[in-house]
């Protein structure tokens, strides 16, 4: 996967780590293109990130499909007739099968805001923040069938400070993905990241240095 990579961003919410992806395409630090944005949602803010930045959206309804597999093979319809190579979960708030899996096995990534394994779900910032540790941070994985289970990319840590709440928390955690988030896939762009299948059906991954 070395050189332009061709991304398929899928949002649901305001798109603000869509907007970290076309900034740093804009910015010549991510070697990749936007091929397409798709969300499930029609008003979703990511769709005018996009539509400002020149790049193709598309909206497929989850409502109008009988269930998960089948809206799934319809956005593996989509990404596919544009090129994508890789997937990036941006907000997406819909929980993938393994038809979207399966399509792109190993290259669908997800930005999860705790240092996972820990607090995985949904309200991961409120997790960790109730459980009262004392750094919480981010995770960018690669996605299988589990729920952020995926194997690890990258993590960046966010020391919670005295005087905290939920929304300062999650705001800086939010300000840690948006650089993690492109940095991982400039290292996909580059060809830096080798998955390998290990004992169990589990696969690990290897980022090789610069």
């Amino acid at each position: 996967m070395a050189g332009m990579l061709a991304l398929g961003v899928l949002v649901s919410g305001t798109g603000s780590n869509l907007q970290a992806i076309l900034d740093a395409v804009a910015e010549k630090r991510l070697d990749a293109r936007v091929a397409v944005v798709v969300s499930n949602v029609a008003g979703a803010g990511g769709l005018e990130r996009a539509r400002t930045a020149g790049v193709e959206t598309v909206v497929v309804d989850h409502k109008a499909y009988a269930d998960r597999r089948a809206f799934d093979a319809a956005l593996v319809e989509v990404l596919r007739a544009r090129g994508v190579e890789v997937v990036v979960l941006a907000g997406f708030m819909r929980l993938v099968t393994d038809v979207l899996l399966g399509a792109f096995p190993m290259r669908v990534v997800n930005v999860h805001p705790s240092l996972l394994p820990a607090f995985p779900g949904v309200h991961s910032q409120k997790q960790a923040f109730d459980y009262g540790v004392r750094v919480a941070g981010c995770t960018v994985h690669l996605v299988d069938g589990g729920t952020d289970t995926g194997p690890i990319l990258a993590q960046a840590a966010v020391a919670v400070e005295e005087g905290d709440d939920e929304e300062s928390l999650r705001l800086r955690i939010l300000a840690r993905e948006h650089e993690l988030l492109p940095r991982v896939l400039q290292w996909m762009a580059e060809g830096r990241v080798t998955v390998e299948a290990v004992a169990g059906g589990r696969a690990r991954v290897r980022v090789r240095a610069s």
